[in-house]
């Protein structure tokens, strides 16, 4: 065999070495059990031992799934994904404000009246009717409510598809559309387990609380929305980290709300002023004294709400056997 031969024998040899080291084994190394992949976590782990083989692997299927031909027809595309928080859900294209060609120098006098033109035209036509105009209009309001409160982004999801919803219903005629749009913002919020003040809302909002809760009633009964009771355990993480409290502090307040449950002393109250109580009692058992008046700012609760919802907690912890 001439060395030429051996050369390509060789590399042959490199590429089969390469292609059988590419490829993931069928079984785990270590114990010889059998590989799983998880496509939630982007792992490969040995279905036995726990063993991770790989992760952060590319999932390259789409982020929708369809059952029927026709679902997956529909859904086939390309391009950014769609989103309610847009009134067409971001499928309609964008033209610049700045007049600039794609190498980032100006464009003439000429082109600058063409591209305004477009741009009025492309407006109009992405606001074809009444319908369109309100959903852009409020959809930029709760875009703008959401930042303001730092909602997480599948919140601000939900409220887009609420005020939908409403819009296509007709349940708008007579109604303001902030209004409307901040009340679906809340049911958002708590449809999520992650509630917020309902005067937290309103800070951020155009129109009075209590047009809000109006809104909120009325969209919750037309649109059938199944919104738990709030649980005073949701507030207790942001108020905590607005108070900066530690750790034990917070496990304190969550075992005076739990007990008050189990006791049934919470009906009937607002969850919000049990959750700033219960951190203020929990403060004073852990020796950081906070004062009423600096959770009742951070809480938006009243001190008289604390301080009446602070003897409730105590008497039935104490009552239950707790450490007081």
């Amino acid at each position: 065999m001439t060395k030429t031969q051996l050369d390509i024998e060789d590399g042959r040899t490199d590429d089969r070495k390469s292609v059988t080291e590419s490829q993931p084994p069928s079984s785990c190394p270590e114990c010889d059990g059998q590989i799983v992949h998880d496509d939630e976590r982007g792992e490969t782990t040995c279905e036995e031992c726990g063993l991770v083989l790989d992760e952060d692997f590319i999932d390259r299927g789409p982020e929708w799934r369809a059952f029927t031909t026709d679902e997956k027809d529909d859904k086939s595309r390309v391009g950014a994904p769609t989103t309610q928080l847009m009134h067409d859900k971001g499928l309609s294209t964008t033209i610049s404000w700045q007049d600039k060609d794609a190498y980032g120098q100006s464009v003439s006098g000429r082109k600058r009246a063409r591209l305004q033109r477009l741009r009025t035209w492309d407006e109009r036509f992405r606001t074809k009717d009444a319908h369109e105009r309100n959903l852009k209009q409020a959809l930029g309001e709760i875009s703008r409510m959401a930042s303001a409160l730092d909602v997480p982004d599948p919140v601000r999801e939900t409220a887009g598809a609420i005020y939908r919803r409403a819009v296509e219903e007709d349940l708008l005629p007579g109604r303001s559309i902030e209004g409307m749009a901040t009340a679906a913002l809340y049911a958002a919020a708590r449809q999520h387990g992650t509630p917020r003040q309902l005067a937290e809302f309103a800070e951020v909002s155009r129109v009075a609380e209590i047009r809000i809760q109006r809104a909120y009633r009325y969209v919750s009964r037309e649109l059938g929305l199944e919104i738990k009771p709030a649980d005073p355990l949701e507030y207790v993480p942001q108020f905590a980290s607005a108070l900066d409290v530690s750790d034990e502090a917070v496990r304190q307040a969550r075992d005076l709300l739990t007990t008050a449950k189990a006791e049934g002393a919470h009906s009937g109250k607002s969850p919000a002023g049990l959750a700033a109580a219960a951190l203020y009692a929990a403060t004073h058992l852990t020796n950081e004294q906070l004062t009423q008046e600096t959770v009742s700012d951070a809480a938006l609760v009243s001190m008289v709400t604390i301080r009446n919802r602070y003897q409730e907690l105590l008497e039935v912890y104490a009552e239950s056997g707790g450490d007081t």
